[in-house]
């Protein structure tokens, strides 16, 4: 292929990628893997496609190929491209504008004048823009990183990470526990979360990163053990890094997002704690991100795109049919009391894999029943798994909860 029909072949797939970012497409069967992958990385990188693409562009152009009939009808393409690409980059910018509000409405209005003053200086409100254009680049100054600490005898899926910061907090760093995604059945410790990791070991918090069980060859409620293993753990052995195992937040994305509100939503729960059921497993905060609440579906939100297969083929290994109370159990939906933590939940409204009506659901019975803030944001264009690297989105989502998890470090150190 020359040059030129690179060039076109180039300028028709950033088209399809820039309309699969822009179109809400969900009941599409088959289609939903490229869909998402498409709609994933050119709606997060959308400026750095741009980019590159008009550096191809001038590059043809000194070349002195866009004199070709085909390389013009490229050029057209490409600028339509273009111009959603722009529109991309803008829906981006808007971040803000839902997780601020979204954080007023739960937490209060001055909810920033709760954080001590010592804390102020921590809160981010402004990206940088050297961030977001290396979205692979995750390392921050004054960051140390302990690396495969056992934490239970599941070998490599029971290791965890630790990020925390150089210098010390008095009276230990807060604890973030980071739970991966994968469909219950990929997914490492290394490979998600380093944007929200990195950022608030940089201002005083002590992040832990675990492995889990997976399926097939684990079954439920293996990988919620092993979250409570965790936690178990960092009771244990935390303040051995500085760490102060008296408050332990918990986030993840998708299967990470499950693990962690179902966690938060079950202290104590002493048959998802062998051989440790008196150690004390409560919460005292959470972000879930595009989690699944619901294993049972109770609200026919997609029932002709329903995960059913998937969970009772290889996480449940059973139907929900043949025991329907452990499909139950494995549903936050089920567990939502008075009794949560304060919570904080993201979904995005493009969400090909997770849907945004599951969380709107769950979010709902939540705040009804409560007694803690309940805080929701939906970020309009956000595809599933939209924070694992940085981008404009991401780095706004970061800040936003960091600013939830210090004003609920600061409430439990009040109480206190």
């Amino acid at each position: 292929m020359s040059l030129i029909g690179i060039y076109f072949f180039l300028a028709v797939l950033s088209a399809c990628c820039v309309l699969t970012a822009i179109v809400q497409a969900r009941r599409i069967y088959w289609l939903v893997p490229p869909y998402f992958l498409s709609g994933w990385l050119c709606g997060e990188l959308a400026l750095i496609h741009l980019l590159w693409q008009v550096a191809l562009t001038a590059l043809l152009a000194l070349m002195g190929g866009l004199s070709d009939p085909l390389a013009q009808t490229g050029l057209g393409i490409f600028a339509l491209a273009w111009l959603g690409l722009v529109y991309l980059h803008c829906q981006s910018m808007d971040t803000p504008n839902h997780l601020r509000p979204a954080l007023r409405k739960a937490l209060g209005e001055n909810y920033r004048a709760d954080i001590p003053s010592e804390r102020q200086h921590v809160l981010s409100d402004d990206i940088l823009t050297r961030h977001w254009l290396k979205p692979f680049h995750f390392k921050r100054d004054g960051v140390r990183v302990d690396r495969n600490i056992a934490y239970a005898d599941a070998g490599k899926r029971n290791l965890l990470d630790i990020y925390r910061p150089q210098a010390s907090r008095e009276g230990g760093f807060p604890v973030l526990l980071q739970v991966h995604g994968g469909a219950w059945m990929i997914g490492e410790k290394e490979q998600q979360g380093k944007p929200l990791m990195y950022h608030m070991a940089q201002r005083g918090w002590l992040c832990v990163a675990i492995n889990y069980r997976l399926s097939p060859k684990a079954a439920f409620p293996a990988h919620i053990i092993d979250v409570k293993k965790s936690i178990a753990w960092i009771k244990e052995h935390i303040s051995d890094y500085g760490g102060d195992p008296d408050f332990i937040a918990i986030t993840g994305g998708s299967a990470g997002g499950h693990l962690s509100s179902l966690a938060a939503l079950t202290p104590n729960r002493t048959d998802w704690q062998p051989g440790f059921e008196k150690v004390d497993t409560s919460l005292q905060a959470a972000v879930p991100l595009y989690g699944v609440y619901d294993f049972l579906d109770r609200g026919g939100i997609r029932p002709e795109m329903s995960m059913d297969d998937l969970l009772a083929d290889r996480v449940m290994q059973c139907s929900k049919e043949d025991n329907p109370e452990l499909w139950d159990s494995a549903s936050p939906f089920s567990h939502v009391s008075e009794d949560a933590p304060p919570m904080m939940m993201i979904q995005g409204t493009h969400d090909s894999l997770v849907w945004v009506e599951e969380a709107r659901a769950f979010v709902s019975a939540l705040q009804c029943v409560s007694k803690q803030p309940v805080a929701y944001a939906e970020l309009p264009g956000a595809q599933h798994a939209f924070e694992i690297f940085h981008s404009v989105r991401t780095d706004h989502t970061v800040h936003a909860i960091g600013h939830f998890l210090e004003w609920a470090h600061a409430q439990w150190l009040r109480a206190r």
